[in-house]
């Protein structure tokens, strides 16, 4: 009953990207379920796809509360999760359940500890991308958390190829390599942006995720506007576009992007989606909106390409 609710079903909907069959082009971003413990009520919400995690090798509680904040009057939130999640055992026993009769691409986004040293995360991320790698429709790297000490310091040119070139050569040793993405901060500048699709381009990764979370704070007027942690939500709508708008127009080879920030409506799915994105997600957007937000993009999108 759920499902027929809130599902717009139709093949023009469908779109195929990195060898993966996606229903429709609406995800959930990762975040929302950390430990896959929701996966099979949530699809019922006519996601295209949904993205768990992220998955940190051990387990790990992240950060004190109160760390989660609702800005009302910004339509925004504001965390300091910190990856808390169950582990990649635990959550790779879940996933593995859930592959076996699942009907909606799974994507799993994968980070490091808080106890690991920065020098030493590339063994975290490896750990992970072999728990995943077997069950996984595709592997997001997340070295855009604001949450995690030092860790959007991997986005740096040198330090980002030696953790991606580290991914790829464990992901040719397999039989079926999976599809591997990156998800960038939207504090980067563009010459930042520059290096990074150079070497999504250079490593032939499938794609990308603009954008995280940010760390600024531009005209917000809810009273927990000066808590630390990761803004997302309507105030990101603008920078999100913008970032996945020049990531369109310089990429010089195909690869996927994922648009994520700030979509509140259908109208902003639309927007994000004709900037560039070749799919999108949503997670704060479907905590104001509930998951009629789902259902509202896809019949727009659906009426859109009829009437083309």
């Amino acid at each position: 009953m759920v499902k027929n609710r809130y599902r717009v079903s139709s093949d023009k909907l469908k779109k195929s990207l990195f060898n993966k069959t996606f229903t429709n082009s609406v995800g959930l971003a990762a975040g929302f379920d950390k430990n896959s413990v929701a996966f099979n009520a949530l699809s019922c919400f006519g996601f295209g796809f949904i993205e768990v995690g992220t998955v940190t090798p051990e387990p790990q509680k992240g950060n004190p509360t109160k760390r989660l904040f609702r800005l009302l009057k910004d339509q925004a939130l504001i965390n300091r999760m910190g990856f808390n999640n169950d582990g990649a055992d635990i959550i790779a026993q879940r996933i593995e359940k859930i592959h076996q009769c699942k009907q909606i691409v799974i994507g799993v986004n994968i980070g490091k500890n808080k106890s690991t040293p920065i020098e030493k995360s590339i063994s975290d991320y490896l750990i992970c991308f072999e728990k995943f790698a077997p069950m996984a429709d595709y592997i997001t790297i997340n070295v855009s958390s604001p949450n995690t000490p030092e860790l959007r310091s991997l986005q740096n040119r040198n330090e980002l190829q030696n953790l991606i070139g580290a991914l790829v050569k464990e992901n040719h040793k397999l039989k079926k390599s999976i599809p591997l993405l990156l998800k960038i901060s939207p504090d980067l500048s563009f010459s930042q942006i520059d290096d990074v699709i150079q070497t999504i381009e250079d490593f032939d990764l499938a794609g990308i995720v603009a954008v995280n979370t940010t760390t600024k704070r531009i005209n917000i007027h809810s009273k927990y506007r000066n808590q630390s942690g990761g803004l997302s939500g309507k105030p990101l709508f603008k920078r999100s576009m913008e970032v996945v708008s020049y990531i369109k127009k310089t990429q010089k080879k195909p690869f996927c992007i994922i648009g994520v920030g700030g979509i509140q409506s259908s109208n902003d799915g639309l927007k994000m989606l004709n900037a560039g994105a070749d799919l999108i997600q949503i997670y704060t957007g479907f905590v104001y909106q509930g998951p009629r937000l789902v259902k509202r993009i896809n019949q727009e999108l659906l009426s859109s390409i009829e009437s083309n």
